[in-house]
């Protein structure tokens, strides 16, 4: 599992030409490191006495970045494995009408299947950049820049994982079903980006 991996044979992997780890991948791991730094912020904020009114909040908040973490690192093989039958789709044969069929049909359903993880990631990031937007107001304030920093890389996430949904939705015949998870993509696009950016703004005003 590509999760279990070191950094550097992740990095080293991503930079070669092999098909994976790539964009998805990439992007479900800088969510991943987005929540980290939230749940460092969380977790230098407990047992302080100035916080003791969010000990509770704090560990619920702690809670939900862990498996939002996981999650997330979980789908870095996710997004690996959906894929290897995109590929083999790809480089099936089409000579002949019933070649081209199945072609298009396993290619269809292929495409499908590969546009679920990275609208998933993205479903996640926004998931996390909530749980950032109450620590921004709930965390030590003497670490509240990583809350900045999470947050940038879970609008990353966001952003990057949403170029797999379009790269595969432009392909797929089925022009309702693609229009169906673009307009769910465009959501989470407009949601999380906004909200990423204001907590990144409110935190970067109170440092100045």
């Amino acid at each position: 599992m590509m999760k279990h991996e070191s950094i550097d044979t992740f990095i080293t992997d991503l930079a070669s030409k092999a098909p994976v780890p790539g964009g998805g991948g990439a992007s479900a791991l800088g969510g991943a490191i987005g929540s980290a730094l939230g749940s460092m912020v969380g977790n230098l904020t407990l047992g302080k006495k100035k916080y003791a009114e969010y000990e509770e909040d704090i560990r619920l908040l702690l809670e939900k970045l862990s498996q939002n973490q996981e999650e997330l690192l979980a789908l870095i093989d996710q997004d690996a494995a959906a894929f290897e039958p995109l590929s083999i789709a790809y480089a099936l044969p089409k000579n002949t009408d019933e070649e081209l069929a199945h072609k298009e049909k396993t290619l269809e359903k292929a495409l499908y299947a590969a546009s679920l993880v990275p609208l998933e990631i993205m479903r996640k990031a926004v998931d996390a950049l909530l749980i950032q937007e109450e620590l921004s107001h709930k965390g030590t304030r003497i670490a509240i820049s990583d809350v900045a920093v999470g947050v940038q890389f879970l609008r990353t996430a966001l952003l990057g994982a949403s170029m797999n949904v379009f790269i595969n939705t432009k392909s797929m015949k089925d022009r309702s079903c693609a229009e169906m998870l673009n307009k769910e993509a465009d959501e989470l696009i407009q949601k999380g980006t906004v909200m990423a950016d204001t907590i990144y703004q409110n935190i970067a005003n109170s440092l100045r």
